[in-house]
Order: structure tokens, then sequence, then C-alpha cells
């Protein structure tokens, strides 16, 4: 049976990207990132399901620093709608509630609610986690903003159904394997993910990513870090809509490569059915 690893407690938005994922799979929670990519690398799970970006919060931090250095292939990606119910022990009421405890980025995401009750927020570990902590409470002047299904897990009252500020509230996710599974060269949309470090010389960045352009090739993300403490050289991660055999992205890799000290590929994987409607069916551009 699959094993899948995810940051945070069971109920936690991870945790039901796991198991859209993975139905029949033993989840194993995580208490960090970090912590569900070594459960891979080690052997304890099979697959890491991973947050990456949220289309209200942006990237998730610390995420990008650690796949370079993981050894891990991202083999899959989904898109999961992200809701957040208020919810506070047995018999509570909205009116009784003084204090609201979730995750820093769910708190951003709720931010409607929040400044209608004009509560005090306390930042918990994950929104599953905060959920347990109201429930270990039991008081009923403390709320948490979890998942729906958090209410069910820790025995709680929802006080108020769907709290997210942007009802199109989307979390992607990513998939990660110690083996890497390429995605067939197919006419199905495909995603490429990759990083690189571009050569000390002037414009390197930019004729770097001129090949994507002359190619036709669709980035839909680039990223750059910092490595190391001097300051001074970048690595960038990128995404780009297609298959590394279709004949364009075979060019445009071959030129990022000629300005690039390293470029590695992290992952070819199917690009989930949430892309479809702003993808060619080649996978190539925009409609």
């Amino acid at each position: 049976m699959t094993t899948a690893a995810y940051q945070g407690e069971p109920g936690s938005n991870s945790a039901t990207a796991a198991r859209a994922l993975y139905p029949e799979a033993d989840g194993v929670p995580c208490t960090s990132f970090e912590q569900a990519l070594d459960a891979v690398t080690l052997g304890d799970a099979d697959v890491a399901v991973i947050p990456v970006d949220n289309s209200a919060a942006g990237r998730v931090a610390d995420v990008h620093h650690l796949l370079p250095e993981s050894g891990l292939f991202i083999v899959a990606e989904y898109f999961l709608a992200i809701r957040f119910d208020l919810m506070g022990v047995p018999g509570a009421t909205f009116e009784q509630v003084e204090c609201v405890r979730s995750h820093v980025h769910a708190l951003g995401q709720c931010r409607k609610v929040l400044r209608e009750g004009g509560w005090r927020t306390l930042v918990s570990d994950d929104t599953a986690g905060a959920a347990r902590e109201v429930a270990e409470l039991g008081d009923p002047r403390h709320a948490a903003l979890a998942p729906p299904a958090a209410a069910g897990l820790y025995g709680l009252d929802v006080l108020r159904a769907g709290v997210e500020d942007d009802p199109d509230n989307t979390t992607r996710f990513v998939v990660l394997s110690r083996d890497a599974v390429l995605a067939p060269h197919s006419a199905e949309p495909t995603m490429t993910s990759l990083f690189f470090s571009v050569r000390n010389i002037p414009s390197a960045l930019y004729k770097a990513l001129g090949g994507f352009a002359s190619s036709g090739v669709n980035l839909t993300k680039i990223e750059s870090y910092q490595m190391g403490a001097g300051l001074g050289a970048s690595r960038f991660y990128v995404e780009i809509e297609g298959h590394p055999d279709d004949g364009r992205v075979a060019l445009a890799l071959h030129e990022l490569r000629f300005f690039s000290t390293e470029v590695r590929v992290l992952g070819v994987y199917p690009a989930h059915p949430h892309r479809h409607r702003h993808m060619c069916p080649t996978g190539q551009g925009h409609v």
C-alpha cells in the first residue's frame, strides 16, 4: 500500500490533498515540510504531497529552497479548492468568540470575517492543529479557522461555513517521489519543472531565457533563490508548458544549457485538469 507524507495534522488541507490523490494510502503526518521530504528520502513514505503555491497568499515559503537539495522528483501536481470554516467547541456561538487560531496563511485568507469579529488572533503550526487546540481548550471564547473536515475530526461545531475571502481560493500541490517518473511524450498537456544557475556574464539570464521566447514555449513560473552567504550566485526555478521531447522545448533547453552552469530537470508530469482551460491541446502556450 502507498504511504503519503504531508505537513500538518489529520484534517489539514495537505491531508485532504493526499487523500484525494491516494484514497487508499496510509497518511504520514509530519511537523514540517523538511520532515515530509525526509520521510520519502529515508523510505518511510513512498511520496510526499507538498503545497507550493496559493492563489491568495502566493508561494509557500521554504519549499523551493528544500526541493533542489532533497534529491526527489516531481511526479504529479494537484489543485485543491481551499475552504475554511470558523469552528468552536460544542454549544459555542459566533458572538462568544474572542480569539481565533489558525495557520498564518489561513488568517491572511479570511481577513473579512476576522475584521467583522474584531477578534484577537493566534498563529498555529497548521489549520487542523488549530482545531485540535480549540477542542483541547474547551473554551467557547476560542475558535479556529480550519478546513471543514477538521470539525468532525475534532468534535467541533461550525459557527460559520465558507469564511474564506476568495471563493476561488486554490492551492497547488506537487507530489514528490524518490524515483523520476517522466510523463510520456504525447499530445496530452504536460508540465516540466527545472532548476538552473546562469553563467557569470552580462545579460546571462536574458540570454538563457531567450530560447523559450524564440521557440514559443510558455513559462508559467520563474523564481530566483540566492545560494550561499555571499549572495552572488542565484538559482532559478522554472516551470514550463510542454515536454522535453517536444521540438520547441528541446531547442529552448539547449539554449538554456549553453548559458547556464547547471540545469536540472526536477520533473515531467501531466498538467492537472485545472490548467486545461488555459492551455492548448499540445500543452504549448495559452489559447
